[in-house]
């Protein structure tokens, strides 16, 4: 917990349009990226239902980036416009981040319950997908950027 904290105090001021921050790299610095998007987009004036697809987006990329990398800090950035608000998640690590799964069928017929996948892990960027108004990637030799617009 020490080390959060210590993380984000390092985290420099970069304005009233943009905050950012270090967490660790570790399942416990997500609660903290996703409560300073929270109270970041309520100090612009945000409506809930925003913040609250926000919450739910950063806490994806931010546990796709602690789970898929072996980055040590991941910074995170929330960015206010005229356009919208967009979350970044920086990485240094060099690990691949995994593709979507695929959408189960639910609709369809089966002959059981072992049909039905039950995996509570895998659909991190299909949410993402699905929130987002646009959302991407960008890398380049130090880590990857994972970005999406609400």
């Amino acid at each position: 917990m020490s080390e959060i904290i210590t993380c984000v105090q390092q985290a420099p001021d970069v304005g009233d349009s943009t905050q950012g921050w270090w967490i660790p790299g570790i399942v416990e610095g997500v609660p903290e990226a996703r409560h300073r998007v929270q109270a970041a987009m309520r100090a612009w004036g945000e409506p809930k239902d925003r913040i609250d697809t926000a919450a739910l987006l950063v806490t994806e990329l931010v546990a796709n980036a602690v789970q898929h990398t072996d980055s040590h800090r991941i910074w995170c950035e929330v960015l206010h416009s005229a356009d919208g608000v967009r979350i970044g998640v920086w990485n240094c690590g060099t690990r691949c981040l995994p593709a979507p799964c695929p959408s189960p069928d639910l609709t369809a017929a089966s002959s059981g319950p072992d049909e039905v996948p039950l995996d509570e892990s895998g659909r991190g960027l299909m949410l993402v997908e699905a929130l987002a108004e646009r959302w991407g990637t960008g890398t380049n030799p130090a880590g990857r950027l994972v970005w999406a617009d609400v």
